[in-house]
């Protein structure tokens, strides 16, 4: 059979991964998936990337591996800057690319809220950079400190964490976790008496988006750790060094994560009808409202249906079945067979340290030990190989066994002009 269609996908996250995987070894289409990135990244480990509780490889999957055997699977590492749909094509930093079909799965970036000082002084969590820095900047903040003193009288060196959702709880959770057990072995002449672990939270509880039960224990577990939970109050500035809340309050620190929401990675080229609330509007089919050839899934695709009438969340379950659907119906031999998507929510979950998560299931709920051992299980059946599964298991029971870690490393990129080589 010849090829009969081209299909570019752009992006590489869960939804386009499963997408082209679910294409792989089709002789009748023909697939370049395009990400500015040479890997794909499991997000819901970033925050232990992040803690120095995994390496980042561990989480991590080059794109030319995952295919490097695939014979209509091609892959390009460049950053799409426009689509022009009146002529099929797209347009990269150094190349265009034509498609008969284009797939958008370019899912979200950190949402600041137009808060410019926020987004330059402050760490969002949406990619491995992103998480190492994380780690860099607060390990590094520890060893300025004991070259200077044995503690911080101005407060700085408090983590704040802004937003209380399954990433915010997560961090506050192990960065608390990492106080109490790894730093006073790391640090042993400094006094951790006073750095806090700061939650600030818009809503009442943590993990507003989850069952009542799930929050109350979720606060009981922070306070249990000592992290401050900061309830019904926004951040309203941030200078580097303090923290403003809109109660008045001030916080000192500057290190400062932002986790308070996401916004869509949206492409120039299409007609502002087609986007909603930064996002793709799509039909039950994913294909993008006033185009026939193109379609967005994951977390840019805004779908509209009776049980979700404000679309659907952004979460992996959503991405990776929007994928696996899509793939599905291209596949088939006439648009007429295709299968609209339907969501069906698995449920939430979150951990919030060692025996510690909570777990919303459709017909049941649950917390404590057992929710942390059915996390546990969870997101390692979702790694991707099972070297980075053992990886990841090892590592896990090793900080179980002795309360520690040995993946501290402090990894900083040399910057050098290429004329001064």
């Amino acid at each position: 059979m010849e090829i009969r269609d081209k299909i570019i996908v752009i992006g590489g996250g869960f939804a386009g991964l499963q997408f082209a995987k679910k294409l792989n070894g089709s002789r009748t289409k023909k697939l370049v998936m395009i990400d500015k990135a040479n890997h794909h990244m499991f997000q819901p480990l970033f925050y232990q990337v992040a803690c120095g509780r995994i390496e980042p490889s561990n989480i991590s999957f080059p794109f030319r591996k995952i295919f490097q055997r695939s014979k209509n699977i091609q892959f390009r590492m460049t950053e799409v800057k426009q689509i022009i749909p009146s002529e099929n094509k797209i347009i990269t930093e150094d190349h265009v690319f034509h498609y008969d079909k284009l797939v958008i799965a370019t899912g979200c970036k950190t949402n600041f809220f137009g808060n410019e000082k926020m987004e330059n002084l402050a760490f969002g969590m949406k990619n491995t950079q992103e998480a190492i820095s994380i780690r860099n900047h607060v390990l590094l903040t520890f060893e300025k400190l004991i070259i200077e003193k044995s503690r911080s009288d101005d407060g700085n060196w408090n983590i704040v964490i802004v937003g209380s959702g399954p990433t915010g709880v997560e961090l506050a959770g192990a960065f608390a976790e990492m106080k109490r057990e790894i730093l006073p072995r790391d640090y042993p002449r400094m006094n951790f008496d006073d750095l806090e672990i700061i939650l600030v939270s818009s809503t009442e509880k943590p993990l507003a988006v989850m069952s009542e039960e799930s929050q109350e224990k979720s606060e009981k577990y922070l306070k249990d750790l000592g992290v401050r939970f900061i309830s019904n109050d926004r951040v309203t500035d941030y200078d580097g060094d303090r923290v403003y809340l809109s109660s008045g309050n001030i916080i000192p620190s500057n290190n400062v994560i932002w986790a308070a929401g996401v916004t869509g990675n949206i492409i120039e080229g299409l007609t502002e009808n087609s986007i909603k609330n930064n996002r793709y509007i799509v039909d039950r089919y994913n294909k993008i409202v006033g185009f026939d050839d193109i379609y967005a899934i994951g977390d840019i695709a805004y779908m509209e249906t009776p049980k979700y009438p404000n679309g659907h969340p952004q979460v992996a379950n959503v991405a990776i079945n929007q994928g696996k659907n899509l793939a599905k119906n291209f596949l088939k031999k006439s648009e007429k067979e295709w299968q609209p998507y339907e969501y069906d929510d698995k449920g939430s979950m979150a951990t919030i340290g060692k025996h510690r998560a909570v777990v919303d299931l459709p017909k049941f709920k649950f917390q404590g030990i057992f929710a942390w051992y059915f996390w546990m299980f969870l997101h390692l059946m979702l790694i991707l190989s099972v070297r980075n599964k053992l990886a990841i298991f090892f590592n896990w029971m090793w900080s179980y066994i002795n309360r520690d870690s040995s993946l501290r490393l402090i990894i900083i990129p040399n910057k050098k002009n290429k004329t001064e080589q």
